[in-house]
């Protein structure tokens, strides 16, 4: 049995994934997401070095994020934090073509790896912006989901505005060493309610509701 195999037989055994999320990880290929020097290490279930610092989570953080979302076909995603496209990828083949999934990226070099890398993979309902992802997409909102993939102190205010009622956004909430994987329900009259899911450690976010450089 191949790492790949491994992990989807560990995920079926120790976690309540759906057979659309475990089909999205078997579709995408991770060895596209990452640098060539990195490709044998892909199925690994640990984090990758990308560029400035910056990682592609371990796949078991991947596979929690997106089955926290509730994900639905046809729904449009925002994203902050593109890195190499991986997390965009997953969301993209279970919302399906129907969907969309906008991400942003400040990293100039990651926009343009993610970008070559989906278009590798051949999906097409993954738009990647070069922005602070912080102030949302005003003119792609509202959202049915959100996800955070760096370490914030607290979900921007933006992101939340943008997000339509009975929403949900996910992300990582805390300091820079240390965050709690938070998903927050957006009610019918704009309060967001939060839930807690464990530990995480994650990179920085930076911009204007991020950390400083």
């Amino acid at each position: 049995m191949n790492q790949k195999s491994e992990l989807i037989k560990f995920w079926k055994e120790s976690f309540g994934f759906t057979d659309a999320e475990l089909k999205a990880f078997d579709e995408v290929k991770r060895e596209d997401f990452v640098f060539d020097e990195l490709k044998s290490s892909a199925y690994q279930d640990v984090p990758l070095p990308l560029l400035r610092g910056k990682t592609i989570s371990q796949p078991t953080t991947v596979m929690i994020m997106t089955h926290l979302l509730e994900l639905k076909q046809g729904e449009k995603v925002f994203e902050l934090g593109t890195g190499s496209g991986y997390q965009a990828a997953i969301i993209a083949k279970i919302v399906g073509p129907k969907g969309k999934v906008i991400t942003t990226e400040v990293v100039p070099e990651l926009v343009h790896f993610a970008r070559a890398n989906l278009k590798k993979a051949k999906i097409d309902n993954v738009f990647v912006y070069e922005e602070d992802g912080s102030n949302g997409m005003e003119q792609e909102a509202p959202f049915d989901k959100m996800i955070i993939t760096a370490a914030c102190k607290e979900f921007p205010m933006p992101l939340l505005e943008q997000l339509k009622p009975e929403g949900m956004t996910v992300g990582p909430v805390g300091n820079k060493y240390e965050q709690e994987m938070v998903r927050g329900l957006k009610d019918k009259n704009g309060h967001l309610e939060l839930e807690f899911f464990g530990h995480f450690l994650f990179t920085p976010m930076y911009g204007k509701y991020g950390f400083e450089v």
